[in-house]
């Protein structure tokens, strides 16, 4: 199936209405180490823009004041770090805590990899709330065996698809709709295969195509945004398929839009957000 804006119409989002933060939706992103603290600031603001209305960082304790004072919308609790400036063990029970006050939950960009992602990947997966996971946590993410009765979703590049089904990187290029049905299958979760041409592969084998992605989208950060988005959208209390089908629609149509006003490349992925409100339904 083509991903394009009318097939979004099958998979509306939740309607706008009135009330506080709470009536939209609390977010927890877990991100950010000490190497990548941008990372949480570009996928708290992807969720904002989104419309999720109450929004909590989990971070690494040398970064969680600036990312406080950058992100002065966030509750940010600092978390302690290993010597490589990424969790600390132990992290999973504090993460899943966390994750037990929320709505929805992002989990893993900029993410340093160590030994506390598995568990932390475990830990999160354990829970009930809508989750999406990207970067060091897919690396760390084991075969899920029972249902969920939210899947997860799952956000690899092509280098992350080949981690998750021990295969290589060329397996993906070469089959890149087969090897999303096979990680579907084998983690029981929605899977966005990413590349210029990216696809939306669910556990029963269904596929959207989407080819709307300009070239300026290929860059540092783009996908911290698209994992705020679909964690914004999933707060609000969109069905985990919606919440990803729109949101690939979203950062693509976001580009194209940044396109028409910078050029086809050289707009930075904070500007992304940004163009996201005037995209989404009104009603």
């Amino acid at each position: 199936m083509r991903l394009d804006r009318s097939a979004l119409d099958a998979h509306p989002l939740p309607p706008v209405t009135n009330g506080d933060k709470e009536s939209k939706g609390r977010i927890l992103i877990i991100a950010g180490s000490r190497d990548v603290p941008g990372a949480a600031l570009l996928a708290a603001t992807g969720a904002m823009r989104a419309g999720a209305g109450k929004l909590r960082i989990a971070t690494v304790q040398s970064i969680a004041v600036p990312l406080g004072v950058a992100m002065p919308e966030a509750m940010v609790v600092g978390l302690p770090e290993d010597r490589h400036g990424g969790f600390a063990a132990g992290a999973d029970e504090q993460l899943g805590e966390q994750a037990r006050k929320v709505d929805a939950v992002v989990a893993g960009p900029g993410m340093a990899p160590g030994d506390a992602c598995k568990a932390i990947a475990k830990a999160l997966v354990s829970g009930k709330a809508p989750l999406a996971l990207d970067a060091a946590l897919l690396h760390a993410l084991q075969p899920i065996d029972e249902q969920r009765s939210s899947p997860p979703i799952l956000l690899p590049h092509s280098g992350e698809l080949a981690s998750l089904l021990d295969c290589d990187e060329k397996a993906i290029e070469g089959d890149p709709i087969g090897c999303g049905r096979r990680a579907a299958g084998r983690y029981r979760s929605l899977v966005l295969v990413k590349g210029p041409t990216s696809y939306v592969v669910t556990p029963a084998g269904e596929v959207w195509t989407h080819e709307g992605c300009t070239p300026g989208l290929g860059v540092s950060g783009s996908g911290d945004v698209l994992a705020g988005i679909v964690g914004g959208l999933l707060a609000r209390g969109a069905e985990p398929l919606s919440a990803l089908l729109w949101a690939v629609w979203l950062h693509g149509e976001a580009g194209a839009a940044l396109a028409k006003k910078i050029g086809p490349i050289g707009f930075l992925a904070r500007e992304i957000p940004g163009e996201v409100p005037a995209l989404l339904p009104r009603g």
